[in-house]
């Protein structure tokens, strides 16, 4: 409710439309302003390619490096005069980013300053965000913008004095939205901590904060509960190679191993029947493990009956002292994870796999089985809270950034007439 309060002041139905309008003759646009011209986007600007240069080149200048992604160093030169607008063109492409002074655009970016274009640099930032430039691509195997297409866009034009009122009007209300949206990324990386200190602290440690602790003799957990154990993985786990034999089975994913509900929706597959041999059956409560990706968290225990790609390894718990429910929480330790990358071979991260052989020499905190179990029961109302909160932060985030883009949207096509705001 606070939110809505807060952005009431940008609401376009709140101010006032133009006096005339005339048909754009598009249909999506509708009508536009009747003093307002409608052009292509060849016609009001000019994209110029930014210049090739090596990461390694990069020094400690004041002038900022930009890419598709935004900024990635800074050097001593220039390319572009300030102000100036970075349009993505590999990569991210069709992102937009803005700089008030020089910077030197690379090779996987365009370019847009005053020495290409007559227009107000800060409506054509809005502008282009909303033409959508990121849908634009010719390259299916190496995605793209496409310069000729991007030129061919149509869009409202109006007087270089209004464009200097829709781009004062956007950055002040964007400003609001921006601030409540920062406000919703900061709450939920807080509760994103928050749910992995718990699970950590109660998968480690337990939720008795008077009990008598050991030293447990394996360094990323330290002090364990005196009465619990620590076994080797050689000794809970042993790996599974069934393979599918019609490949008609649910392809388990990385977010459906690691995610905390049971996905509704089959994935759809189309898998050759010559490959169908290379494809592991992994059935509910066994462990499933992107050997690849290990080091970035992608393992968890299966919470459906399914199959895995070949990228992945299988193991059944032997042990009758583990639960499953309880290592899958402590699958999503940050220490843990931190643990598989040590064991894993190879070259760091893009290249790192975690083999059978390193998994079984990791060794993991084991809590009698009821405790274990009431550990699960106890996260699982805890972090079904968060994840609740989660979700409707998530949903009030997505609210606000469809707002601002139509917000955007509303502006720069003319629905109202910004030098009517009372703010002006």
């Amino acid at each position: 409710m606070t939110d809505k309060i807060q952005v009431q002041a940008a609401v376009p139905g709140k101010h006032k439309p133009y006096l005339s309008y005339i048909d754009s003759g598009v249909d999506w646009l509708g009508k536009i302003p009747s003093h307002w011209e409608f052009r292509t986007l060849k016609r009001i600007c000019r994209f110029a390619y930014g210049d090739s240069r090596g990461h390694d080149e990069y020094s400690c200048g004041d002038v900022e490096v930009l890419g598709s992604n935004g900024v990635l160093g800074s050097q001593d030169n220039a390319n572009t005069l300030g102000p100036c607008l970075v349009i993505g063109r590999k990569g991210s492409f069709g992102k937009i980013n803005f700089s008030e002074k020089p910077i030197y655009a690379i090779d996987t970016t365009f370019f847009i300053d005053s020495r290409f274009t007559g227009a107000h640099l800060r409506w054509l930032y809005y502008v282009l965000q909303w033409l959508h430039l990121d849908a634009i691509s010719r390259d299916s195997a190496i995605p793209g913008l496409d310069r000729q297409d991007a030129y061919a866009r149509y869009l409202p034009l109006p007087t270089l004095g209004e464009q200097h009122k829709i781009a004062s009007f956007l950055d002040r209300e964007t400003a609001k939205i921006d601030s409540l949206i920062e406000k919703k990324l900061r709450l939920i990386k807080l509760l994103q901590e928050k749910r992995t200190a718990l699970i950590s602290q109660a998968v480690t440690k337990g939720l008795d904060p008077n009990v008598p602790m050991k030293d447990s003799g394996v360094e990323w957990v330290g002090q364990i509960p005196a009465h619990w154990k620590v076994e080797s993985n050689k000794r809970l786990f042993k790996e599974s190679d069934i393979r599918s034999e019609l490949g008609d089975e649910e392809l388990l994913t990385v977010s459906h191993i690691t995610g905390v509900t049971r996905h509704s929706e089959k994935s759809v597959t189309m898998i050759e029947p010559e490959s169908y041999e290379d494809y592991k059956i992994c059935r509910e409560g066994e462990l499933a493990i992107n050997t690849m990706w290990a080091w970035m968290g992608a393992l968890g225990i299966a919470k459906e009956d399914g199959m895995v790609s070949p990228s992945y390894n299988v193991y059944m718990i032997k042990s009758l002292s583990l639960r499953p429910r309880f290592y899958d929480y402590l699958s999503r330790v940050p220490l843990h994870v931190a643990e598989l990358t040590r064991h894993s071979k190879g070259i760091w991260k893009s290249r790192l796999r975690l083999y059978p052989d390193g998994f079984y020499e990791i060794r993991t905190p084991i809590p009698p089985q009821d405790e274990q179990e009431y550990l699960a029961d106890q996260l699982d109302r805890s972090v079904s809270r968060i994840e609740a909160l989660l979700v409707t932060i998530q949903k009030a985030l997505d609210d606000l950034r469809e707002y601002r883009m139509a917000l955007i949207s509303a502006a720069v096509t003319g629905k109202f007439d910004v030098r009517k705001s009372q703010e002006d």
